[in-house]
């Protein structure tokens, strides 16, 4: 059964965004949907914390921001095979996070990977950006994309320094990540708490050390 439109449109049900997932890893399998379905556990976990969220609609929007990448290994042309798929598939809301769960900043010339889509379709995404004003579920999916690596969660420098190092840097680089951080600001104040705090192990996959449970409080072994 369809979940109800969002404000900003429709979203498959869990059951049917699993299943687009799962036909996405069979077609091009690799770290990215573990990172999605971790991604989509940390937008559900935060939701839940927030009133104005649907920790349910959180979570397939966070499972189904990536899943553009079921065309291929692509730079950023992914935001676009995803905004397609999902917007023929009918849910135009899960297509605009496709969008959006990349750009923090509003250009898309900040993209952390190469742009690899036509010029044509560079400026698309760029006319959808500006006009949109982003909404708390795009800021939640960018966070939580942020804080997310296909092995576990981490602090958001972290994970900007990982993407860096892979994709190298722009002059956008330093403005995106000061937009990263304003993100997790914000939620973190409707929230009520950190948002580290509510994902697990994310100490131990930031720092590489796991407590050891078999010797006093604050001893810590490296992973």
């Amino acid at each position: 059964m369809e979940r109800s439109p969002l404000p900003f449109g429709k979203i498959p049900s869990r059951a049917q965004a699993e299943v687009f997932l799962q036909e996405a890893e069979q077609r091009n399998p690799g770290p990215w949907t573990a990172h999605s379905r971790l991604a989509a556990q940390a937008a559900e976990t935060i939701a839940a914390r927030i009133v104005s969220l649907d920790p349910g609609a959180a979570y397939v929007l966070g499972l189904l921001h990536d899943i553009g990448r079921r065309e291929g290994v692509t730079g950023m042309r992914h935001v676009v095979d995803g905004y397609r798929f999902l917007v023929a598939a009918g849910y135009d809301a899960a297509a605009r996070v496709c969008l959006t769960h990349s750009y923090p900043l509003k250009n898309v010339a900040s993209g952390s990977a190469v742009w690899d889509g036509t010029p044509e379709e560079y400026h698309f995404v760029q006319a959808y950006l500006d006009g949109i004003e982003y909404n708390l579920y795009d800021r939640l999916i960018q966070l939580c994309d942020g804080v997310t690596m296909a092995t576990g969660y981490c602090l958001i420098e972290k994970r900007m320094v990982d993407v860096a190092l892979r994709y190298g840097v722009n002059q956008h680089s330093v403005a995106k990540w000061h937009a990263f951080l304003e993100v997790k600001d914000e939620l973190d104040r409707l929230a009520g708490c950190p948002v580290y705090s509510l994902l697990p192990g994310i100490v131990e996959h930031t720092f590489g050390f796991q407590p050891d449970p078999g010797e006093a409080l604050g001893k810590w072994t490296r992973a």
